[in-house]
């Protein structure tokens, strides 16, 4: 099961799809093992602390402390590990746009999470690698 390695077929077949849900980014000192009830999306462990990402609701309900609220943007394009270009082409795209990408790699697909109110504005602004 290998992924598209070719970068404009990536970015030509990469159909972003919005979800409903909010994300947050939290961090905290707790095992991994503990944070499993919060189900979270992603997980990774820094120097500083265990950052996860979780709904906003799920935070909120844990008194975590987050910064930003963000929506995910999955590529549901089978990207490879391998494929070179496809995080700077949509990062930069997106900076075009003034949208920061904060993007995760996993194993089938690329998930870029982007403000709240700019998360319509990003969907236009990946189309157009269709449009072009």
């Amino acid at each position: 099961m290998s992924g598209i390695i070719e970068l404009e077929t990536l970015l030509q077949s990469m159909s972003p799809e919005l979800k409903a849900d909010e994300f947050v980014f939290c961090t905290v000192k707790n095992s991994l093992s503990e944070v499993v009830p919060l189900q979270p999306i992603a997980t990774f462990m820094e120097q500083e602390g265990l950052t996860v990402i979780v709904e906003k609701q799920q935070a909120e309900q844990s008194n975590l402390e987050f910064d930003g609220v963000f929506k995910l943007i999955t590529l549901t394009v089978h990207s490879s590990l391998d494929a070179v270009g496809l995080t700077a082409a949509v990062a930069t795209k997106l900076a075009e746009h003034g949208i920061s990408a904060n993007v995760v790699a996993a194993f089938f697909h690329d998930h870029i999470f982007v403000q709240t109110d700019k998360a319509e504005q990003a969907m236009t602004a990946l189309r157009e690698f269709t449009n072009e």
